[in-house]
């Protein structure tokens, strides 16, 4: 019975000797670490002018300098005021340029953000602006896309069901938010309000 007992005190031993000698070997040659998915936005602003190229996400983790600068470049440019915008609007941004062919193309941003004051501004001297506008939660983009027909980026947008997609034909845009899933067609014949 002693020998069994000594027999596999020592294995149990060599085991553990074993087991610190690959954690060193491991600890000084570490696995080389898989890089992280990066997901990028293009914008351009057709009221202020500006534009950027910004990666907003790397994996599953916003950078958050990044998310700082898409909410400052998508404030209010009537007043400048900045809100923090809900960052799976970007996500669904990445995904419409996915959608429509164009992975990582340039969406140009007609309206972000839109201050209370502003909202109803645009109510008191635009049609189908409505009162109570996710553009005032930081969770509505108005946009079209360079060489992309405003028809067939409503038709990509509806088909990722992430929330409101509003069709402005008139003034070529779409609106685009993460709010309940749901569609409108403004000033639209019932054909084009179909989708036809």
């Amino acid at each position: 019975m002693r020998k069994v007992a000594g027999h596999s005190l020592f294995i149990g031993g060599i085991c553990a000797v074993l087991l610190v000698l690959m954690m060193l070997l491991v600890s000084t040659h570490p696995l080389p670490a898989s890089p992280l998915q990066e997901h990028r936005l293009r914008l351009y602003h057709t009221h202020t002018g500006e534009s950027l190229d910004i990666v907003y996400r790397r994996g599953d983790t916003y950078v958050g300098d990044a998310i700082a600068k898409l909410d400052y470049f998508l404030r209010d440019h009537r007043t400048g005021d900045v809100r923090r915008f809900d960052p799976k609007i970007f996500d669904a941004l990445e995904e419409l340029t996915i959608a429509v062919g164009h992975p990582g193309g340039e969406i140009d941003v007609v309206c972000g953000y839109r201050s209370p004051w502003s909202n109803e501004f645009l109510r008191t001297h635009t049609p189908g602006v409505s009162q109570n506008s996710l553009h005032m939660q930081a969770e509505a983009i108005d946009l079209r896309m360079p060489g992309v027909e405003t028809s067939q980026l409503r038709e990509a947008a509806l088909s990722l069901h992430r929330g409101g997609v509003g069709y402005y034909p008139h003034s070529d845009f779409v609106h685009f938010d993460v709010g309940r899933v749901r569609q409108w067609c403004f000033d639209c014949t019932t054909s084009l309000a179909a989708g036809n």
